[in-house]
């Protein structure tokens, strides 16, 4: 009897030739080809009379054979054969394109199945191409995903030949089991595949759901539990009263709520992992620097870590100001620093002579010590993997961390894309924050555009173009290019300014080079790809046009326009696209909403969860069957049981609970391997 571990390519009938069309569909074992679930069924076990299947798309019409089968020669190597059954309710004709096979099988006076689309024309029941079965073959069909050389049929027959290797055991505890009424795994997993009626494919689904959401949100309580031994780091006094003077602003409440969940968490002695998430422009440096603050009176220093050098340039400045007659020493390691610099620089943050540091990936490096690292911050968490956020922590002892995203993430995702995390939400913009206005149009209404862009460079200010793509190899969807785009431009519409060029394909000292000069102002109009980053602070920048608009996600569109709107000025974003679909859905979400929240739970809506659970960067294992649309109640339910497991057994240590745990620990170590 083989085992669910075992690789798929030992089963009968697959070998290692088409074991690689399996892998392309990430099957490599034979528990994997089980949870490689039907994406739809043929449903041939409801038979509906002719009379009434007309505009019910596919479906599966037992009739008798009354005519014989005539061939119809259209032209060379095109033959159609037609002919006519009948159920009870009315006469159907039936049309075979080009296949002399099946219509060799067709006898007159024989009954069939026949599964496709019904249409009436000049009242005459018609179904072109259908599947046809002699009958006894009312059955639920299951269909696969498939991929080039491997058809469903075929993964149909290797999920038939695993179903009879391979013995399917029960991992979930007996009480989750009885609580929620689950039929058990063995025929959940038979007949999400070969249900036996529509009743089984429900019962099989609902267990099935109920496992992954509540396998998911249990390991992902479990790895907190792990990850959180005891710290050393305990902040006895809370100094957020004495940072709030040092602000040249007032916080708001939502700030003030997330700095005190924060300073809560470190105050205990296990150390703090909470993330603050908050829309652009919302103020989350400033929840960065009370922690640091009260890290740096409680004895310890601080690290915040960028993914790029002028993000971490721009936090050291904001901090820097903040402290500037604290007494607190603020400094900045980047990989640009020269030699003496960074080695001085290492040996005071040794000392302890400097409390809070700045950097990139720097200061990962293996020779950067600390004296008493208490805090770390990670900004823009999406955008460094598991593995460096743990050197950063492993540089102190047990440290506190904090991470900080301002992508707004759905509120039905949150607890999946961040169950191993507090969350804290800044669902609050700080007073005087610029509502960036924001208009949809077509093409047509380019010069008008770019006349209104002149009128803000005339004034001082400056803007961005945004193109989704960036070199000509990629024109022939019709869509201009980012090079081609600047070349025009700067050669003809905007010869008399000074405009700048960015992409993806630049090296990443030129684009360095390119944002330093923006944000100088030595750039009037910067015609950039998205690569501009999450973050960047260019308060001059008050207008942004971004073309072809319907190829951006809502997301996507609400990221980009926030790197406007951050000075005093009033700012304009425009939409440019000629879809009417999108100018009429997408496009006017963005129009009538800046709340990044919001946005988010409308792309949700309106793209399925696949691209937020997509980023594999977070480490989080797939989802095979649950839907977080229409399962979301099957999610709350199975995140509230999760909780109430791990709080009885919080490292899954009990012999009841052994199964559990090691599959549980199986799939979290298949998700770091993707």
């Amino acid at each position: 009897m083989a085992t669910e571990l075992d690789k798929v390519r030992y089963l009968a009938g697959i070998g290692e030739k088409r074991s690689l069309l399996f892998g392309k569909l990430g099957i490599d074992t034979v528990g994997a080809l089980l949870r490689f679930y039907p994406r739809n069924y043929e449903d041939w076990s409801k038979v509906t009379p002719i009379a009434q299947a007309r505009g019910m798309g596919n479906v599966c019409i037992k009739a008798t054979v009354v005519s014989e089968v005539k061939e119809n020669y259209i032209r060379k190597n095109m033959v159609l054969y037609k002919f006519t059954v009948k159920d009870e309710s009315a006469f159907m004709t039936v049309t075979i394109f080009n296949n002399k096979y099946d219509a060799a099988k067709i006898h007159i006076g024989q009954e069939y199945l026949f599964y496709g689309k019904l249409s009436l024309e000049s009242f005459r029941f018609d179904m072109n191409s259908p599947q046809i079965r002699p009958t006894g073959f009312e059955i639920i069909r299951p269909i696969y995903r498939k991929t080039a050389g491997l058809s469903s049929s075929a993964i149909e027959k290797a999920v038939k030949t695993a179903l009879t290797a391979v013995k399917i055991e029960e991992f979930l505890p007996d009480e989750i089991i009885k609580k929620n009424g689950l039929c058990s795994r063995e025929y959940a997993i038979k007949n999400i595949h070969f249900p036996s009626s529509a009743a089984a494919l429900k019962l099989a689904r609902k267990r099935l759901v109920f496992e992954e959401l509540f396998m998911l949100q249990s390991g992902l309580l479990l790895i907190k539990n792990v990850n959180r031994g005891k710290t050393p780091c305990v902040m006895e006094k809370d100094f957020s009263k004495e940072f709030y003077p040092l602000l040249p602003f007032e916080l708001t409440s939502a700030q003030k709520r997330c700095i005190n969940d924060a300073v809560k968490d470190m105050a205990s002695d296990r150390p703090m992992n909470r993330l603050v998430q908050g829309d652009v422009g919302s103020g989350k440096t400033a929840v960065a620097a009370a922690c640091c603050f009260c890290a740096v009176k409680n004895g310890y220093q601080a690290a915040m870590m960028a993914p790029t050098e002028i993000l971490a340039e721009q936090h050291f400045k904001t901090l820097e100001k903040i402290f500037k007659d604290s007494g607190i020493k603020v400094a900045l390691l980047t990989g640009s620093l020269t030699k003496k610099k960074k080695e001085q620089l290492k040996e005071s943050l040794e000392k302890g002579e400097i409390q809070i540091v700045l950097g990139t990936h720097a200061l990962l490096s293996d020779n950067v010590y600390f004296k008493n690292l208490g805090l770390v911050i990670t900004d823009e968490q999406h955008r460094f993997g598991v593995e460096q956020r743990a050197r950063l922590q492993s540089k102190g002892n047990s440290p506190h961390v904090l991470v900080m995203s301002a992508t707004p993430i759905p509120r039905t995702l949150a607890l999946i894309m961040h169950g191993d995390l507090d969350v804290s939400v800044i669902d609050e913009y700080p007073k005087g924050r610029q509502t960036t206005k924001t208009y949809s149009v077509a093409s047509s209404y380019h010069e008008r555009i770019y006349n209104y862009i002149k009128k803000h460079i005339e004034k001082g200010l400056q803007g961005y173009i945004i193109c989704p793509l960036i070199d000509e190899e990629e024109e022939s969807t019709g869509l201009i290019s980012a090079e081609q785009y600047f070349k025009e431009l700067s050669e003809k519409v905007f010869k008399e300014y000074r405009l700048g060029l960015l992409h993806g394909k630049m090296k990443p000292k030129e684009k360095d080079l390119v944002m330093r000069s923006f944000a100088a102002g030595e750039i009037d109009l910067l015609i950039s790809t998205t690569v501009i980053e999450v973050g960047i602070d260019v308060p001059n920048a008050a207008i942004m046009v971004i073309e072809n608009a319907e190829r951006f996600g809502l997301s996507g569109l609400h990221q980009l326009r926030g790197r406007i709107g951050r000075g005093e000025a009033e700012s304009t974003c425009i939409l440019v696209s000629d879809s009417k679909s999108a100018q009429e859905n997408r496009l006017k979400i963005m129009c009538k909403t800046v709340d990044g929240f919001e946005i988010a739970d409308k792309d949700l809506a309106l793209r399925g969860p696949g691209d937020f659970l997509g980023n594999r960067q977070h480490g989080l294992p797939e989802l095979h069957i649950a839907d977080l649309e229409s399962d979301l109640s099957v999610l709350k339910e199975a995140g509230a049981q999760a909780k109430a497991l791990i709080l009885s057994d919080p490292l899954l240590k009990a012999d009841k609970h052994a199964r559990f745990k090691s599959e549980v620990e199986k799939m979290l170590a298949n998700a770091q391997k993707n």
